[in-house]
């Protein structure tokens, strides 16, 4: 006997996909996006990049390897839903400790499978991301669309996800201390910093420039994190104040922050970029990297010409601006995700320039 369709999700152009549920049982509006990874869901789930937003996995099965403890980007998960092709509920890996759903249960995270995820996508590709209503299947679409029109999607998605008191992660042989500012920050960054023999000292996204500095730090990392740049205008003015003072290093939301301080200008694209196979050149190098991304906004290419700054990277796909530099200014931002999780690893390398950055200062100072 065939299951009836117990949940539903309804796009602001009226469109509506039917489906079952898995994870908490809750209706939210959020952001439609989708993710190209052939793996990963869990620091999918876990990377608070994803807040306020429904994320449609296009690898069509879900859930088959369970959800590892140590494999968790951060320890309370703030994504808004997963919608997936097929969910599996008896996951087979010797390092699961729980199942997906009893994980979305746990933090109330909604979640729907058994649509057609690749006419789904195709939506989102051709008419971009936009709002969607996770609802129940009994839900009229004119009620739908009449909570879709009046429910607008929050901007203090980086205030939420921030930790709110100091953090420090020691390094086993600790050469360098790195204040990292927090707005949303994947902790595999973390780990990777202090693989480079990194102390790092992780601080509020509004944390003040005076208040960095007192820290003593030899090096300033940018974190990566949700929403629009243009929403933390007192992390971009922190910024501002910090450029020259200490080499300085920003990932994703991070580099769109260092962007916005040196005067260049951010705009919203039409799906975004997320998935671990987006190629990427190195015009330093002329090498080509396969990256791992996760971002709805981007650095206009134009207004960088009025800037100090330099382009180090384009997207081969689009030629979005991936990545930009400042030497005189000892800065260095990325678009990508370096350090991945789960991933590629082809950019590791540019955590070997930041501290490259600050040796340099050090032995100027």
């Amino acid at each position: 006997m065939t299951m009836e369709y117990n949940k539903k999700i309804i796009l602001e152009d009226g469109q509506e996909y039917y489906g079952y549920g898995f994870g908490a049982d809750k209706s939210s509006v959020l952001e439609i996006v989708f993710n190209t990874s052939m793996v990963g869901y869990q620091e999918i789930l876990s990377d608070p990049s994803y807040t306020y937003q429904a994320v449609v996995m296009t690898y069509p099965l879900i859930g088959n390897y369970g959800m590892a403890n140590d494999d968790f980007e951060r320890d309370t998960p703030t994504i808004g839903a997963l919608i997936v092709r097929e969910y599996n509920d008896e996951p087979s890996n010797f390092r699961s400790a729980k199942t997906l759903d009893s994980v979305m249960k746990e933090f109330g995270i909604a979640g729907i499978y058994g649509i057609d995820t690749r006419k789904l996508n195709r939506s989102i590709r051709d008419f971009g991301s936009r709002k969607v209503l996770i609802t129940d299947a009994c839900v009229s679409l004119e009620e739908g669309l009449k909570i879709l029109k009046k429910t607008d999607i929050p901007h203090d998605a980086v205030s939420r996800v921030s930790c709110h008191k100091i953090i420090t992660s020691q390094a086993e042989k600790q050469k360098y201390h790195v204040v990292a500012i927090d707005c949303g920050m994947k902790m595999n960054i973390v780990r990777s910093l202090n693989k480079k023999d990194c102390k790092v000292t992780v601080v509020p996204w509004n944390t003040s420039a005076e208040e960095i500095m007192k820290l003593k730090p030899d090096g300033i990392f940018i974190s990566n994190g949700p929403g629009d740049p243009k929403d933390v205008t007192e992390t971009v003015d922190t910024v501002k104040e910090l450029i020259g003072k200490r080499p300085i290093f920003g990932i994703c939301l991070g580099h769109q922050i260092i962007s916005l301080a040196k005067g260049a200008k951010t705009y919203k694209m039409k799906f975004g970029h997320r998935g671990g196979n987006h190629p990427v050149r190195n015009l330093e190098t002329g090498k080509i990297e396969i990256t791992s991304q996760n971002h709805s906004y981007a650095v206009d290419a134009e207004s960088i010409a009025a800037t100090d700054l330099t382009v180090t990277h384009i997207n081969l796909l689009d030629n979005t601006v991936e990545g930009v530099k400042c030497d005189k200014d000892k800065l260095l931002s990325v678009q990508y995700h370096p350090e991945s999780a789960p991933g590629p690893q082809d950019s590791d390398y540019l955590f070997d320039r930041f501290i490259a950055m600050i040796q340099k200062e050090q032995e100027n100072a």
